[in-house]
């Protein structure tokens, strides 16, 4: 159940109430108010080839999320946890209010919604007390045309509208208000709110990351430079092209850091053979196909996205055999440095 500045959310039951509901946090004045809050904030650049910490003595334990993952983090253990390179996808965090625990996911289709959310709550919550959860959406700005947008007014305009984010977006307050925890509404900087167009009425997200300080439960806004977006980040990156087509992984977010004890296990994921022949193929396209043909948002794409994009295919045409990289169908450790990288386990 949703709660909304400690009040329990609700909207007439109607065919298109979960379209309405979504439309109505959107104008929530606490909750306009709290995007305007967060975008306020000036942008935290994380990168651990520079000196970057929380005090300057002390190298900061940054938790990275990736497309399609999620991560439950302990305070004790991690100071920060985020995502960036959120686009149509939405990054979703959930803090126990009194145990600091916090799961961040990025979700990037309806699909993984139901099961994702099992997954991020399973450590979160125990199911003999009343947990109050903090919840903070992110990310998935409004990719539908600024001329099919005006359209038409209210939940007549977004149920007409074919683009991303607002499917998403309303599948995610759908399961929340579903679901019998309590779900206390932080930030909603979703659509409209983290939107901005250029004279051309191009739409770009005016934020694509945060990070979650675990101490406090403050969300920034916040990027990642490659260094920071680790470890196994090719790997990472492969999973969630390739993970559609596991069974194992349907409908599910993909399993990555074990809260216990703080160690990143990438759980396994099988590809067929034929991404060595997709791969070949997508990899003689120029910059701009690659763009079209790889991203639900191609104009508002980060400048790395391209460059990525083309190494996830030299390792997909380099290392065809899954169990090449999973071996025996074993996740691949990491264990945390003393000067927060991470170093390969067995």
């Amino acid at each position: 159940m949703i709660f909304v500045g400690g009040i329990p959310f609700s909207t007439r039951s109607s065919p298109s109430q979960e379209i309405e509901d979504l439309i109505a946090l959107l104008e929530h004045p606490l909750l306009v108010s709290a995007s305007n809050t967060f975008k306020a904030i000036p942008e935290m650049k994380v990168s651990l080839s520079e000196e970057f910490s929380l005090e300057a003595s002390t190298p900061v334990k940054h938790v990275y999320v990736f497309q399609r993952e999620y991560a439950t983090v302990d305070p004790s253990l991690v100071e920060l946890v985020g995502t960036d390179e959120a686009t149509t996808c939405v990054g979703l965090v959930i803090r126990n209010q009194k145990t600091g625990l916090t799961s961040v996911a990025h979700m990037d289709s309806p699909k993984v919604v139901d099961l994702g959310l099992t997954q991020m709550l399973s450590l979160l919550i125990d199911h003999n007390s009343d947990a109050e959860l903090q919840v903070h959406l992110i990310g998935a700005f409004e990719d539908a045309s600024s001329k099919q947008s005006n359209k038409k007014s209210g939940s007549e305009s977004y149920s007409e509208l074919d683009d991303h984010s607002f499917p998403l977006c309303s599948k995610i307050i759908k399961a929340l208000q579903n679901k019998p925890d309590k779900f206390h509404i932080q930030t909603l900087c979703v659509l409209g709110h983290n939107t901005r167009r250029d004279s051309d009425g191009n739409a770009y997200p005016v934020f694509n990351g945060f990070v979650v300080e675990t101490s406090t439960g403050s969300v920034k806004p916040a990027s990642f430079d490659r260094s920071s977006r680790c470890p196994d980040e090719i790997v990472r990156r492969i999973r969630v092209t390739v993970s559609t087509a596991d069974p194992n992984w349907r409908g599910k977010l993909l399993e990555t850091y074990n809260t216990h004890i703080d160690q990143f296990q990438i759980a396994p994921c099988s590809w067929n053979p034929r991404w060595k022949d997709i791969a070949l193929s997508l990899q003689q396209l120029s910059d701009s196909e690659i763009l079209l043909r790889c991203s639900t948002s191609p104009f508002a794409e980060g400048p790395d996205f391209v460059d990525n994009e083309r190494r996830l295919f030299d390792y997909l045409i380099q290392n065809s055999n899954w169990r090449e990289t999973f071996p025996m169908r074993k996740p691949r450790v990491f264990k945390r440095t003393a000067n927060g990288g991470w170093i390969r386990g067995e």
